[in-house]
């Protein structure tokens, strides 16, 4: 960015949220401050013969709410959720469209996977009919910014359109980058955030291969345990979780209600290994210290950590050892969450998802917990916000999101007076 251009300030003005422990922003954070888990039998298929049989599912979500019946057809389930998120967060907003500059609103809405049923089902209609017997919709079904492409026409939003696919960091980079647009200028609102659906016979399998997920069938409930030492994979979930962002003095002008002000964006590469993350943590610690960099701010002045915490051994370990590191002395007295203990990891989503738990945490001080923290790992030896909420005053929330291939990205909100 040129140094002569004043960054403008952004706020978060509208949430939406589709995920394994509610169809809506409110739903959402009830089930937070109750603890409860959205993990369950896979009802998606049959998955009797898996090492995995659980996973946190969206549940009674019903697209032919935002589709009609072909369209249903035509796209997938990360579309599905991304397009309801968006439709809840616009509405909670309260903008009035029709009277806005349409060319100046944008959408940027990411996926980490995209349409991976639509990929396997077709690959099955390819292999028992044939090559003419592919929908003609396959294409564009999938995609990844094919969410982004969906709310953008649903609403007439001319503005940048876009999606990054980096993996579980994906919903992170999406509203980093709307951020970065409506700073400079060259947008005054942003629908963003992330999507995923990716409970799937080949997801499932997939990343049961690489020996990723939590086998606790007998207990699906008490399987995601971030930061526990009895924590064996992550749960796999999906859903969205969509931000508008606006600039300040764009919502300020009409009398918008305001969750918090989004102040820093950072990134950092591991260049370690294509799953695992870097010892020490150290792409996160970097991470971590951009975002404060960005934002500039003290490492003291930040009081609660949405954290990655995927419940896998080496992430919880070396996020642990980041934070640590990053924040010195002061980690021992912030607040540090993982809400994938409840929703699951929702990959590509979940950066959209935990930034929408973070803001609404700003906005209401109230810590959401870490559930299923029964046995502490001397290793990891934080305040990790054990099984239930805690009013709090929260002036910084940082939400930290990381993906295969080495990818790092952290979004900081600030309480706004």
């Amino acid at each position: 960015m040129n140094a002569s251009i004043q960054k403008r300030r952004v706020v978060v003005t509208g949430i939406g949220l589709v995920t394994p422990i509610g169809n809506t922003r409110e739903e959402n954070w009830q089930a937070l401050l109750a603890g409860r888990s959205g993990a369950g039998s896979i009802t998606r298929f049959d998955a009797s013969g898996y090492s995995v049989r659980f996973a946190a599912e969206v549940k009674d979500f019903d697209p032919r709410r935002y589709f009609d019946a072909r369209e249903v057809k035509r796209t997938a389930p990360y579309i599905h959720y991304a397009v309801a998120a968006a439709e809840e967060a616009l509405a909670d907003s309260r903008l009035d469209l029709s009277r806005l500059d349409r060319r100046r609103c944008g959408v940027y809405v990411s996926s980490g996977i995209g349409g991976f049923n639509v990929i396997e089902r077709e690959h099955a209609r390819l292999l028992d009919e044939g090559p003419r017997h592919l929908s003609p919709y396959f294409m564009v079904a999938f995609l990844v910014n094919m969410a982004a492409g969906h709310i953008a026409i649903r609403h007439g939003l001319q503005g940048p359109s876009g999606a990054t696919a980096t993996a579980c960091a994906a919903g992170v980079h999406a509203i980093g980058e709307a951020f970065r647009i409506v700073q400079r200028g060259e947008a005054d609102v942003m629908v963003c955030g992330g999507t995923e659906g990716a409970i799937t016979p080949m997801g499932v399998s997939g990343f049961s291969a690489a020996k990723a997920m939590s086998t606790r069938n007998d207990d699906p409930q008490r399987a995601s345990r971030p930061f526990d030492a009895e924590r064996d994979g992550f749960l796999l979930g999906e859903g969205a979780g969509i931000l508008v962002l606006e600039a300040y003095e764009h919502a300020a002008a009409r009398g918008a209600t305001m969750y918090a002000e989004l102040v820093g964006y950072g990134l950092s590469g591991d260049a370690y290994h294509i799953t695992a993350p870097a010892p020490a943590g150290e792409g996160m610690y970097q991470m971590m210290l951009a975002t404060l960099r960005d934002a500039g701010i003290a490492p003291e002045q930040v009081d609660y950590i949405n954290a990655h915490g995927t419940s896998t051994p080496y992430n919880d370990k070396f996020e642990t050892l980041a934070i640590k590191r990053a924040f010195g002395a002061h980690a021992y007295r912030l607040a540090v969450s993982s809400t994938k203990s409840m929703t699951g990891h929702t990959l590509g989503a979940a950066g959209g998802i935990e930034a929408c738990y973070s803001a609404l945490a700003v906005a209401r001080q109230v810590i959401p917990p870490t559930i299923n923290y029964e046995t502490p790992d001397p290793e990891c030896d934080l305040d990790y916000t054990p099984n239930k909420p805690r009013p709090a005053k929260i002036d910084y929330a940082l939400s930290n999101a990381a993906g295969f291939g080495g990818t790092n990205g952290g979004l900081l909100f600030k309480r706004l007076e």
